[in-house]
């Protein structure tokens, strides 16, 4: 049987912690996408989940309207993660990262054949402007419905699809630039705006 989010809230807040791990199953894809998009870098995403579902748990009683739980948790999981890059990043920042690299197979290292797209792709998205970063994320990496987005993020379904329209287009705008074709030291992508 499927349980809407109202019914689960109204039975967590009765003390069936059944019902909230369901809430958490459904969540879970964009909680952790949420917590990526701001923390991945700094592999805290693990660290902000976790931490969200427990202060929405904690704070469930101050949901004013169950049927608006997914934006909620957005705005609790935001707020988690801010929280989070401040307690941090400053130790983080006296960290040098190595540079993420896709794994190569023995054929394309014997060419000495490289590729780069995996990086490329996610710095485009990180180019676009922040109001479509996250449905990108949300639906091209954890596969998110448009319903699913629209219930995470609070924004309409037509909203979601409009974001997402606009999003591929500056997408496929800024990765037109092909790489070798770029001066050395140039970023093969441009911010674009609205």
């Amino acid at each position: 049987m499927h349980h809407t989010d109202v019914e689960l809230v109204k039975q967590c807040l009765d003390g069936d912690a059944d019902a909230y791990a369901v809430l958490v199953r459904r969540y879970q894809p964009a909680v952790y996408a949420t917590a990526f998009y701001y923390a991945g870098r700094y592999n805290g995403a693990d660290d902000v989940v976790q931490e969200a579902f427990w202060e929405a748990y904690r704070n469930l009683r101050k949901l004013k309207e169950p049927v608006r739980f997914g934006a909620w948790l957005k705005g609790v999981t935001t707020r988690v993660a801010a929280n989070w890059l401040r307690r941090n990043v400053s130790r983080q920042r006296n960290i040098t990262p190595l540079p993420h690299r896709r794994t190569i197979t023995m054929d394309e290292a014997r060419q000495g054949v490289e590729n780069d797209e995996h990086e490329r792709v996610h710095r485009a998205i990180d180019a676009l402007p922040e109001r479509y970063r996250l449905p990108v994320v949300l639906r091209y990496m954890q596969e998110l419905s448009y319903d699913e987005i629209s219930r995470f993020t609070g924004d309409s379904r037509e909203e979601i699809r409009g974001m997402l329209s606009r999003a591929n287009a500056q997408l496929r705008e800024i990765l037109a630039v092909p790489t070798e074709k770029l001066e050395e030291g140039e970023e093969p992508w441009q911010h674009v705006s609205r």
